[in-house]
């Protein structure tokens, strides 16, 4: 399996200006946990991520170093610490020149940069346009998929997810975060709705797409203001049944 059969898309990105407040409640409105920060031109320059809330003044959390520790640092280190816990942009407490990989590259080395760098995402890259975005929950999803035991992706299966998604993403009820996993003409959908009608819709559409045999309903309810959310019914039964 390669990135492009696992990835998530559309991408939810925000830019070096945005604030710092803005992001933070689209990562809790989306359901995400990172988000890839791309110019006006659309190029990737930057992640941002949950820890880079961590320590922030709007919480009390900064960092306290002791008076030795500060000194073999030097004075850099407190100012790059201020920065980060004081700024109102993304630019201030972002990652810039993330690590990336290409639609192609394999799952065992998807799995080897996030272990060797420490991180829970990639960006997909083609060329220097960002595609998709590749997580821990993704790997998980095809653990998952082929804990079924079903068979591994054919070519026709991926024609079959290049399709399903370009139909759901025409439309304003496209789950955030779409996940698509064909396996032998079987379906599974992932992803973030906020109105249950959406739901039916992303089911229905993806029936429709010539190629598919059944589909698999894993797309998460979240409520974007209290940040509740409800597991699929089709996963509750599941959980249920195990």
């Amino acid at each position: 399996m390669r990135a492009h059969q696992i990835m998530t898309r559309p991408v939810i990105t925000v830019t070096p200006e945005t604030s710092i407040a803005e992001a933070a409640n689209t990562m809790l409105q989306k359901h995400v946990s990172g988000l890839p920060v791309v110019d006006a031109s659309g190029k990737l320059v930057g992640i941002i991520s949950e820890g880079d809330f961590i320590r922030r003044s709007e919480i009390g959390t900064q960092r306290k170093r002791g008076r030795f520790l500060k000194f073999i640092l030097g004075p850099s280190a407190a100012a790059a610490d201020f920065v980060h816990e004081h700024g109102s942009k993304v630019a201030e407490i972002m990652t810039q020149d993330p690590v990336t990989i290409t639609e192609d590259t394999p799952l065992e080395e998807i799995v080897r940069r996030m272990e060797n760098n420490n991180i829970k995402r990639l960006p997909v890259m083609r060329g220097d346009k960002i595609v998709g975005i590749v997580a821990r929950a993704n790997l998980l999803q095809a653990v998952a998929s082929l804990a079924r035991q079903v068979p591994d992706p054919t070519a026709d299966d991926d024609h079959i997810r290049n399709r399903i998604i370009d139909v759901l993403e025409k439309n304003d009820w496209c789950p955030f975060g779409l996940n698509v996993i064909v396996r032998d003409g079987i379906v599974h959908l992932s992803g973030v709705i906020t109105e249950e009608s959406s739901r039916q819709a992303a089911v229905v559409a993806t029936e429709n797409v010539t190629g598919v045999v059944k589909v698999h309903d894993h797309l998460c309810w979240v409520d974007t203001m209290s940040g509740m959310y409800l597991n699929s019914p089709e996963d509750e039964e599941m959980a249920k049944a195990s």
